[in-house]
């Protein structure tokens, strides 16, 4: 559960089934795109993504392939089949630190007891070629 701010799109609310990889499981996290840029290009390419973003976890993880320097890669397919992913620098995304978490955990638990009752439904999902 969380929030994610797109370019042109704004604030969406996330409600992800699945976990983590285990380089991060149990943990929070947060990340911002340093290129980040509010552009029409941008409200061209996903302005008609759907809102709240609602589905499963394909991969979530700081160090998604063996063969690629680490990086945090973000992965979902939604309920409607739409395929998401973010991928960052290294430096993009960290653990948040415990104190921190309180805040975090409060907006996660107002975002699952309001779309809690949409996660019937499961997409059909290509599975990634990543581990």
């Amino acid at each position: 559960m969380g929030q994610i701010v797109f370019a042109v799109v704004g604030p969406v609310d996330v409600y992800l089934r699945g976990n983590f990889k285990t380089d991060i499981a149990g943990q929070v996290i947060q990340f911002r795109n340093r290129r980040f840029e509010d552009e029409d290009l941008a409200g061209q390419v996903i302005g008609d993504m759907e809102n709240p973003q609602i589905g499963d976890v394909n991969l979530i993880s700081f160090d998604p392939h063996p063969n690629l320097a680490p990086h945090p890669y973000i992965e979902w397919f939604s309920t409607r089949k739409n395929h998401y992913r973010i991928e960052l620098e290294p430096a993009d995304a960290w653990i948040v630190p415990a104190s921190e978490v309180g805040e975090i955990d409060q907006m996660s638990r107002t975002i699952r007891e309001a779309l809690a009752g949409r996660m019937t439904e499961r997409p059909t999902q290509e599975l990634t070629d990543w581990v």
